[in-house]
């Protein structure tokens, strides 16, 4: 029997109408299914699910016999779920009920649809590069989740001043960034938070990352892609006592002085690619590539 996992953490009234579709849908196949503990509690209301599911609540909870974890929600949904799947080797399918969806690429209407391709195996297992972190001082809230999908990025906390970003890849030193913060993206991270700040979009299966400085004050600095085996070493110098540090969503504070070693985490995340749904058809619909009426 094919055994999945279900992971969201939150929902709307629209939301709850998809997620009994997959449930249901999932029922039906004949498969079994654990969802998340919280998530579980969340959705039971109102007589939904009609029936008892098994739950599981951390990372210690679930191995490889896991097939598949499916994410509910939109691309954050999906980046928190890395925090349980780890290095466990189980593939993570999301689907949207969120907004922009560049990870959570099954649309919440092909639902039914996407099971159908899992159950014959149409599909392709993608591999994601990932970023583990460590501090010196060790920071006891970056614990053992010290890695991130999309990227890793240090920012300023609490002032309007900017923050020095002295900054060395493989030991060498690179710059130094007077800036609002600086944004170590891996390929995966390339379409998020860099994006946003002039980074490029690059491919997912390119062995890569991107450094991009976050309103660089030098206005020379510009986006860097370097090899994805380089360690970087990063020191935060700032007017406060504090900066932000932050790995995809979750954020925590280092003090002044601290030095960030970021590398290539020595595990990667598997993605499924259902038929068709390619990382260029994705950039297409998701940043209208390709509208403009000339083309």
């Amino acid at each position: 029997m094919i055994k999945v996992g279900v992971y969201g953490q939150y929902y709307t009234d629209e939301a709850i109408s998809y997620i009994k579709i997959l449930l249901n849908t999932l029922a039906e196949k004949n498969i079994e299914v654990f969802i998340e503990e919280q998530f579980y509690n969340l959705i039971k209301v109102n007589n939904f699910p009609e029936k008892e599911y098994q739950t599981f609540n951390n990372y210690k909870d679930l191995n490889n016999s896991f097939e598949v974890m499916f994410t509910v929600g939109g691309d954050g949904t999906f980046l928190r779920a890395v925090t349980y799947v780890r290095d466990l080797n189980i593939p993570v399918l999301g689907i949207n009920i969120g907004r922009l969806g560049f990870l959570a690429t099954v649309q919440k209407e092909h639902i039914y649809e996407a099971i159908d391709l899992l159950i014959s195996k149409q599909y392709k297992i993608n591999e994601r590069t990932l970023l583990s972190v460590n501090t010196d001082p060790v920071n006891k809230d970056l614990s053992d989740i010290n890695f991130a999908l999309n990227e890793v990025a240090v920012s300023r906390r609490n002032t309007t001043s900017m923050i020095t970003v002295e900054t060395y890849l493989d030991n060498e030193n690179l710059t130094s960034y007077w800036a609002d913060g600086l944004i170590i993206a891996t390929p995966t991270g390339s379409t998020g938070y860099s994006l946003s700040c002039g980074g490029p979009v690059i491919a997912p299966n390119t062995k890569s990352l991107t450094l991009t400085p976050i309103a660089p004050h030098n206005l020379n600095a510009r986006p860097l892609v370097i090899p994805d085996h380089t360690q970087i070493k990063l020191k935060v110098i700032a007017r406060e006592k504090q900066a932000l540090l932050s790995l995809d969503s979750r954020t925590l504070i280092i003090d002044n002085n601290s030095e960030i070693t970021i590398k290539k985490a020595d595990f990667t995340l598997k993605t499924i690619q259902l038929n068709e749904q390619t990382f260029f058809k994705t950039l297409r619909e998701k940043l209208l590539w390709g509208e403009d009426k000339r083309n």
